[in-house]
Order: C-alpha cells, then structure tokens, then sequence
C-alpha cells in the first residue's frame, strides 16, 4: 500500500503496554487454550523460517511450534491485534506440522515475500508519470498547472504511509517496509514539488518536512534497535492521535459542498484520541482498552487508504465525464500493487494488511476499471483481461494458502485470518 490512494493499503497498530508484557511469559488469551514455547522466537511472523534474519523486536511472536490442548474461541476483537500474527500451524494440536507441510510452508513464505517486495515495481510506475510531469512544469514555468494535484490529499496519503511504516517495521516485514518507504519518499518529491510551484502553503510544508525526517528516523531507529522505548511510544501516540484525527476529516471533506465546511469532525476525534491515549498510558483502560488504543493508528491508515476508493467512486457518480480523464493503465498498476500483497497478507493472518489490500485492489483498481469499460473508455479484452488475472490471482493465493497449511477448504484460511486459529 505505497501510494496513498492505492496503499492500502494499505496505512500501524502499537500498543506500548503490549510490548512491555510481551516480555514476560504469554498469558493465554483465552479460556481453555495452554500455549507452551519449546523455541525461541523470530523475526518472521511464522517462526520456522529460520532461515530468516533472527531479529525480534516487541511484540515478540509466539513460536511455530505451540502445543493448544483446546482451540481458542475465535472472538471479533482478535482481529484487532492485526500488529500481532496469529500462531500458524498453531492450530495443529498436540503435534508439530509434518515434514511436507513445514517444506510447503517454507516455499510458499518465501514466495509471498517476493511478491510482496515485487510490489515495489508497479507503485514506482505508478508515482513516477505525476512526478516527471510536475517536473516539466515547474521547468516551463507552469506552476498553475501544479494546482490540479490536491496537496490536502497527499498529505494525507504521507501520513498514512508513515503510519504503515512504523506498523511493518514492528512486524519485521521488510518487503512492506520496503513499499511504504517508497510511497512516503515518493509523496513527499511530489510534496516538495507543490511547494515549489506554491501549490502549497510553505508553513505546512515546512511542517511536513520536519514529520517525515522525524518518522524515518525514528523508524529506522527502532527497526536496528537504536531507538530507546520512551521515543517509540511518545512516535506511536503522536501518530495515533494524528491518524485518528486526519481520518473523519477526510471523510466529511468527500462529501462537500453537500455538507458544510467544517473542522469539527477533526477536532472531535483529535480530542478522543488524546483522552484515549492518555488514559491507555496512565492506566485508565483495560487490558483489551490498551490492545484496542494500540491498533487505532493502523487501522487508521489503512481506513483512510480505503477511503480514496470511496471518494474516487463518488466524484465519479457525480461528474459521469470526469470519468474519461481516469488512466486505465494507472488504475491496473494499483490492482496489481495491491494485488501482489494479499498473499503475503493472508500467509501471515494479518487482517488489517489483507483489508487493506484486497479493498484497493477490488475497489481502486478493478472498480475504476469497471467504470471506465461502462463508459466505453477501455476495450472489451483490456476490461476481460483484467478480469481473468484478479480472480485467477486471487484463486491461486487462497488455494495455495490452503495447500501449503495442509488444509481441506481456503474458508479455513480465511476464518483464520479474521477470528486467528
């Protein structure tokens, strides 16, 4: 989820107390479920990949290899603790996975990781056009012409990339962390260009500029394991309440002049995210308060990335023939970039990265494609085509995901992702 109308994507969910008790002993989550580590974790969010770089940053994840006397009981908050991935193979109880399932699992990690770090090349062609044409008008003089790009909505996007990008680098997915560094760098050239051409206010530029130096390198900080905790958390609320906030916002903005010009939406949810986090850190909440406050900044993110889909779908019901100035080559590079991460998503149960994929590329891609083939903007085969590789790619992750767990039918695969094993 690089770019922010395709990221899905994308944009990272930390809760500080949950990486503060991560390093006693798990506490079960349920009733009538015993876990018990007989390996170290990992890195890698399945934990026989020990082939792997072997670092752990908290949270840690819990082993491969779990001995479950009874399955959990799925329940709706699991899916909250997306910034935590289910147990894998977990589910096989009383036992270790044989032999050909942990070969199959290997093959089919590594190869999700690459089509993971493969999403890199369509976002890059997806950025780069906006970027060389902003170039050539600032060199011709043009600066006008940069008024058409909204500078409200890519900040929005930066915001939620950085976002995601603190909610990879704890997972220690690198490929991930790889897309969405490319989307804030990305955003921010075409930021920096508005600034330019004066298509954006300087005191927010400069602003921007400060939180997006900041955000790379405390994340980078803290992926190497540099950052002192009291930073990452103070980072983790900055970005909650910011996320929280930007994202009503946003929504009510869509829908103007239908509804009046208004900051309170914003300001509303700026002010219970600030009572929320300051309540999760002084003790107030719960345990399940604390883990709901922690996952707030990354599905924060990532709503506001399935949000562009909503708002491009809804100017184009109003305005039929803006339709027309849509690229349908843009709107197939954002199905396939988003495209290439639902498998790496759904191999490591993590339903906010799934959500988040699967919306932009049903609902950015293909519907725009859709779209543009009702309007006779695209050819049949071009619409067809389209078609044929979403659900083929589609069918194929979820069959190999279930082949490569060892399982009978891919809705297992699919409940586990939502409610974990």
């Amino acid at each position: 989820m690089a770019e922010s109308v395709v990221a899905s994507s994308a944009s990272s969910c930390f809760s500080r107390s949950r990486s503060r008790s991560r390093s006693r002993a798990p506490t079960p989550s349920h009733s009538g479920s015993l876990t018990l580590r007989i390996t170290p974790p990992f890195s890698s969010p399945i934990n026989y990949t020990h082939l792997r770089e072997p670092l752990s940053l908290f949270p840690r994840h819990p082993p491969l290899f779990l001995l479950v006397q009874s399955p959990a009981t799925p329940t709706a908050a699991s899916a909250l603790d997306s910034d935590i991935p289910h147990p894998q193979v977990g589910a096989v109880q009383g036992s270790s996975p044989p032999a050909e399932t942990s070969t199959l699992l290997r093959q089919w990690d590594s190869l999700t990781a690459k089509f993971s770090a493969s999403s890199n090349i369509p976002f890059l062609l997806l950025q780069l056009p906006q970027i060389i044409l902003n170039a050539r008008n600032l060199l011709s003089g043009n600066h006008s012409a940069l008024l058409a790009v909204p500078w409200l909505g890519m900040l929005t996007g930066l915001l939620g990339n950085l976002s995601l990008l603190s909610y990879f680098i704890k997972k220690r997915e690198k490929e991930a962390v790889v897309v969405q560094t490319l989307g804030v760098v990305s955003i921010y050239v075409v930021v920096f260009q508005l600034a330019i051409g004066r298509a954006m206010p300087l005191p927010i530029f400069l602003v921007t500029s400060l939180v997006v130096a900041t955000g790379l390198l405390l994340n980078f900080s803290n992926y190497f394991h540099l950052l002192p905790p009291s930073l990452w958390s103070i980072w983790e609320d900055f970005i909650t309440i910011g996320g929280l906030s930007v994202l009503p916002q946003v929504m009510w903005a869509t829908f103007v002049p239908y509804v009046p010009h208004s900051i309170l939406p914003g300001s509303i949810a700026c002010f219970i995210a600030f009572v929320a986090v300051l309540m999760a850190r002084t003790g107030k909440l719960s345990e399940k308060g604390v883990r709901f406050v922690g996952a707030i900044s990354g599905w924060t993110a990532t709503l506001l990335f399935m949000w562009m889909p909503v708002s491009q779908m809804w100017t184009n019901f109003l305005n039929p023939e803006n339709i027309k100035g849509l690229s349908a080559s843009s709107m197939l590079l954002a199905m396939i970039g988003n495209g290439l991460m639902i498998p790496r998503a759904l191999f490591i149960r993590d339903f906010m990265w799934f959500t988040g994929s699967s919306w932009a590329a049903l609902f950015y891609g293909y519907a725009n494609i859709v779209c543009l083939y009702s309007f006779n903007c695209i050819s049949r085969e071009f619409f067809l085509g389209a078609t044929a590789g979403l659900l083929s790619w589609l069918g194929m992750a979820l069959w190999r995901d279930m082949v490569a767990y060892g399982y009978n039918t891919p809705l297992r695969s699919i409940k586990e992702l939502v409610y974990g094993p």
